[in-house]
């Protein structure tokens, strides 16, 4: 009810007892309780007709403020924390290195460590009022493009399942690993059957887990899975930290397998339960399922169309071990720091404060050791270069072989 028509009600109680009408016969009139008329009366004889328009239920006093000093050592260790190798900067980590400093004291709750970070501009937060734009790889490229992730669940004892999917954001068909590590060897097969029953895709978009990235400890480290991805003439992208919704698509299909169309289904005793079954669910999944995106076909029929390149067994053949670096592109979206820095491979590159709160994307080619940091204002804007360095890469770059080179012409 509005607060226009409640004080009507009000007025009207007030009245029916100014007339003479018993309390009962009032409550009973506006449909109220005898604390509700109550109240009311009271106010109205403090008041008079002003005191029948509600109060603010804002509270009447500040709760306690923290001191200056503690809100400089959240701000400092905030900074020092976003200049780790490697852990979380968000709040929990904040009151966890709070605690080992201060082991004795009162600390401020998360959500007041929030706060101070952001009254201190430490949180790269879009300006008010305007929605940045997030540079989609499905959006800004017009070859042919994939999503990895993986997924894990839990058996009777504590024994983990992982579940590696990749996923043709075209047609939406995918391909999966079952396991029980996520290991280099793990991933390895899994994308090598990928491109065998998929085809080798011109982008492959993912996250920053250390198995594709190659770690978090060294600087400039070029992992074996990069270094793959870079051998077949592959060009990996990584998305933004801690945000799993840009790779959406795959994580709607971890959890159609993780939860109510699968794993909710059955009882795992077991990893060969889940191996036995998990072929029910593909079928399910390439062959019934119709992803809205596909406008009614089954991403089996969308994949009959697609016309890519596969591993052929002499492609396969030809990966050496160990895997050099080779001439091409690796790509990263990021989002810029409060302080204009951008993290890439475990080293911290200024684009400028100017941009924080901002996405942008960066590339290194591996052949002219160089990254350059590229920013779009929206769809409707075009691409402004705003950095162009040198990357020194510390052993030799190899040339692209030429039947891997060949491949994308060919299809």
């Amino acid at each position: 009810m509005s607060e226009k028509t409640e004080r009507k009600l009000r007025r009207r109680a007030i009245r029916l007892l100014a007339q003479g009408h018993r309390p009962s016969a009032v409550v009973k009139g506006v449909g109220r309780s005898r604390g509700w008329l109550s109240k009311w009366q009271k106010r109205y004889g403090q008041h008079g007709v002003a005191g029948l328009h509600s109060q603010s239920r804002c509270p009447r006093h500040r709760t306690q403020a923290w001191p200056e000093g503690m809100r400089k050592i959240i701000a400092q260790t905030r900074r020092r924390l976003v200049r780790a190798r490697a852990g979380l900067v968000g709040a929990h980590a904040i009151r966890r290195e709070l605690r080992k400093l201060m082991p004795r004291r009162t600390l401020p709750s998360e959500r007041t460590i929030g706060r101070v970070l952001t009254q201190a501009k430490l949180l790269a937060q879009p300006v008010a009022g305007c929605r940045v734009y997030f540079p989609a790889p499905s959006e800004e490229l017009s070859g042919s493009l994939d999503a990895l992730d993986w997924t894990c669940r839990y058996l009777e004892g504590g024994r983990k399942v992982y579940a590696f999917h990749t996923l043709n954001l075209r047609t939406r068909a995918m391909t999966q690993t079952l396991a029980d590590n996520k290991s280099l060897t793990t991933v390895y097969q899994h994308v090598l059957e990928s491109w065998k029953t998929l085809g080798i895709p011109q982008f492959l978009q993912t996250d920053n887990d250390a198995i594709f990235c190659g770690g978090y400890k060294v600087q400039r480290v070029f992992g074996y899975f990069m270094r793959l991805c870079l051998f077949v003439g592959l060009e990996l992208i990584f998305l933004p930290y801690a945000e799993p919704k840009r790779n959406s698509a795959v994580e709607q299909l971890n959890g159609l397998w993780g939860g109510p169309a699968f794993w909710h289904r059955h009882h795992f005793r077991c990893p060969g339960d889940v191996r036995r079954l998990s072929p029910v669910f593909i079928a399910w999944y390439m062959d019934d399922y119709t992803p809205p995106a596909l406008e009614g076909l089954t991403p089996g029929q969308a994949q009959r169309r697609e016309r890519r390149p596969r591993l052929a067994r002499a492609l396969l053949q030809a990966i050496p071990d160990p895997l050099p670096i080779t001439a091409g592109r690796v790509h990263f979206i990021r989002l810029v720091q409060p302080d204009g820095t951008i993290r890439i491979l475990n080293e911290y590159w200024r684009v400028g404060k100017r941009l924080a709160g901002h996405y942008v994307w960066a590339t290194l080619t591996t052949h002219r050791h160089a990254l350059a940091v590229w920013h779009r204002r929206s769809a409707h804007h075009d691409w402004t270069l705003i950095k162009h360095m040198a990357y020194e890469i510390a052993e030799p770059v190899r040339r692209l072989q030429p039947n891997f080179a060949n491949l994308f012409t060919m299809s």
